[in-house]
């Protein structure tokens, strides 16, 4: 159950750094941007629901 509500792999995926041994290329960079920016929206919409949720 601890490890049902750990983010930090989701947050180590927003904040890592460059890893200078990997190749890349545009393809690359753009889906990791969408894959970021699809998790951002999940995260803001889930957090709309909770305070709709419990606020209301």
């Amino acid at each position: 159950m601890k490890g049902l509500f750990d983010l930090s792999p989701v947050f180590g995926y927003f904040f890592r750094k460059n890893d200078p041994n990997r190749t890349t290329n545009f393809n690359l960079r753009t889906m990791h941007f969408i894959n970021k920016l699809s998790m951002a929206m999940f995260l803001v919409g889930f957090i709309v629901l909770l305070y709709r949720w419990f606020i209301r």
